[in-house]
């Protein structure tokens, strides 16, 4: 590591990191399009849960008749879903990443190892502590969420959106989604940065400063509730099922790959898959910076853009300074 890159980090990606083309000036096509398609093809996260939210409408979803009155057995079978979901991928990526270590330390982000004990956790370590957040009320509120939404398209208290009678809308929602997401999650994430929320709420996930695929939905049920709560965007734009899986499983689902610790997903030398970014894992050891995403340069307009630079980290650090008055 060269006296120009952050120190203590055992992987770096290359910087500066970029923000979206679609943000920059003067917007250049090329790279436009070369964003959407390494963001969505050829293999990616979003067209994996695409297809895992086909899956689960095809084969695993109640019809829709039967969510128009409230029901213990169809609603049963979708936490149901849901929980094995939730168990499969994050259980899947943390043996990968570090029960077997599948792929050593190559690209993983942070060099120390998860904490197999923290007084700061609420069940004393740290994979207990968040997989008990993930599966208990993260799944449960995924779970009540869905419920009502099905509930609604069923009696017809929000628009239902079909391929047969708009296939363009119908293919734009799951493009929308992300961009969707990257706006909201700026907003609330800031907004529960604020002092009283911090300490009262967000303080929870933030006691994941080394993070792991559990720590990503391992937050408070009230920023749960707020962070899933994005899905309700559809009872004004409309949806179809398959829209509602895929925006509630891309939330949770992507939570947990962006917060591996790892850059990618390794296979015979190889970064086969894109996972965690070092975008948000800076925001966990730095704080005050990274509050979004990459989609939408909100940070670089609000001025806590860190792009992991050493030039970012000193405008951080005396950003931190006027913060706390010093």
């Amino acid at each position: 590591m060269s006296d120009t890159q952050l120190k203590g980090w055992n992987h770096l990606p290359d910087v500066p990191l970029k923000v979206s083309p679609f943000f920059t000036w003067p917007l250049n096509p090329v790279e436009m399009v070369k964003w959407v398609w390494n963001s969505w093809f050829l293999i990616s996260e979003k067209l994996i849960i695409v297809g895992i939210a086909f899956a689960s409408f095809y084969w695993f979803q109640p019809p829709l008749e039967a969510s128009a009155t409230f029901a213990p057995g169809w609603i049963a079978q979708i936490y149901v879903r849901n929980f094995l979901l939730a168990l499969v991928v994050g259980g899947a990526l943390h043996m990968w990443f570090y029960t077997f270590s599948a792929q050593g330390r190559k690209l993983k982000y942070d060099p120390r190892s998860l904490m197999v004990k923290g007084r700061q956790f609420t069940l004393g370590g740290q994979v207990r502590d968040n997989m008990f957040w993930t599966l208990g009320t993260g799944v449960a509120i995924w779970t009540a969420y869905e419920v009502v939404l099905f509930w609604a398209l069923a009696n017809g208290h929000m628009p239902m959106v079909t391929w047969a009678a708009n296939p363009a809308w119908f293919v734009a929602i799951f493009f929308l989604i992300p961009i969707w997401e990257s706006f909201y999650f700026y907003i609330i994430h800031r907004a529960i940065h604020i002092p009283f929320l911090y300490r009262h709420v967000h303080y929870l996930h933030h006691r994941n400063i080394n993070v792991g695929p559990w720590s990503g939905m391992s937050q408070h049920p009230i920023e749960q509730m707020i962070f899933l709560g994005s899905v309700f965007v559809h009872l004004l734009v409309g949806a179809h099922p398959v829209h509602i899986l895929f925006h509630m499983q891309y939330f949770f689902l992507t939570a947990m790959t962006t917060h591996t610790g790892f850059q990618g997903l390794v296979i015979k030398d190889r970064n086969r898959l894109a996972l965690g970014t070092f975008h948000h894992q800076m925001h966990h050891r730095y704080f005050e910076c990274n509050y979004g995403s990459l989609e939408i340069p909100w940070d670089k307009w609000f001025g806590t853009f860190h792009d992991g630079t050493i030039e970012a980290n000193e405008k951080m650090q005396e950003r931190r300074k006027r913060i706390m008055g010093k």
